[in-house]
C-alpha cells in the first residue's frame, strides 16, 4: 500500500541548509497500522506529509497504491489523495462555515457522488453526530469536532488514513472514545493507518512503530 524509498527532505536557512528527514526506508501492507513517534522537530510530521503527497522530497521516492508520487503535478497529486487518501489532523481542519454535514460531504462532492448527503448523515451517525449535523464547528466541542472530521476522513471510504496528533487536544476520556471510532471504522473498511503521536500508549495499540530522532529512524519494526 505504501512504499518509502530512501525519503530525505531539507530546507535552506540562510547560508545553510537543513535536514530535516534523512534516508528513510520502509513499506506498508494493506490494512497495517502503524506510529510514527519522537520528540518535538523529530520529522514526523514533515514524514507524514510527504508520504501523503502533501509534499515533495528532496531525494528519494513515496509509492502509495502502487502509484509513485515523484514526478507527478500538484493537481495529479490531490486528485490521488481525494480518491485513496484520509485525514485527521489535531486541530480538525473543518470549514468553519459549514455544518457538520457539510463538511462531511465535501470529498464525496469533490468525486461526483450521487447520495453524498445520505452517505455523510450515515457516517455522522456511526460517530454519534446524526442530531447534530445542521451544527456548524464553533458550535460543537473539540471531541464533536474531531468526530466530525473522522466521518470526513472516511467519507471517501479511503484506503489509507493519515492522523497527525489525532487526539492532542482532546481531554482523556474524549480521546478513547476517538481512539476507538478511528480503529473500528478502520478495521471495518481494511483501510491502512498511519499515525503521528506523542501518545506511546496510542502507538502500542498500532501494529508497528517507526520511531525518529533528528529525521532519522532510529527504531522500527516494519520491512525497509
Amino acid at each position: 500500500m505504501l512504499e518509502v524509498k530512501n525519503l530525505s527532505k531539507s530546507y535552506n536557512s540562510g547560508n545553510r541548509q537543513l535536514t530535516v528527514l534523512e534516508n528513510v526506508n520502509f513499506k506498508l501492507n494493506t490494512g497495517d497500522s502503524f506510529s510514527i513517534v519522537g520528540s518535538s522537530g523529530s520529522g514526523k510530521t514533515t514524514l507524514l506529509g510527504l508520504c501523503a503527497g502533501l509534499d515533495r522530497p528532496s531525494t528519494g521516492s513515496v509509492i502509495l497504491n502502487n502509484i509513485a508520487l515523484d514526478n507527478l503535478s500538484e493537481d495529479e497529486r490531490a486528485a490521488i489523495r481525494n480518491e485513496h487518501v484520509g485525514f485527521i489532523f489535531q486541530n480538525f481542519q473543518l470549514i468553519p462555515t459549514l455544518t457538520a454535514l457539510e463538511n462531511v460531504m465535501i470529498p464525496l462532492e469533490l468525486r461526483g457522488a450521487q447520495n453524498a448527503r445520505k452517505q455523510s448523515l450515515e457516517l455522522l451517525d456511526r460517530v454519534g453526530l446524526a442530531d447534530r449535523h445542521h451544527h456548524y464547528p464553533l458550535q460543537l466541542s473539540g471531541g464533536e469536532q474531531q468526530r466530525v472530521s473522522l466521518a470526513r476522513a472516511f467519507s471517501n471510504q479511503p484506503k489509507i488514513l493519515f492522523a497527525d496528533e489525532p487526539t492532542g487536544n482532546l481531554d482523556e476520556e474524549t480521546s478513547a472514545t476517538v481512539e476507538q471510532l478511528i480503529f473500528d471504522l478502520n478495521r471495518e473498511l481494511g483501510t491502512t493507518l498511519i499515525m503521528v503521536t506523542h501518545d506511546l500508549d496510542l502507538a502500542a495499540k498500532t501494529q508497528h512503530t517507526i520511531r525518529l530522532k533528528g529525521g532519522r529512524v532510529i527504531e522500527t519494526s516494519l520491512d525497509s
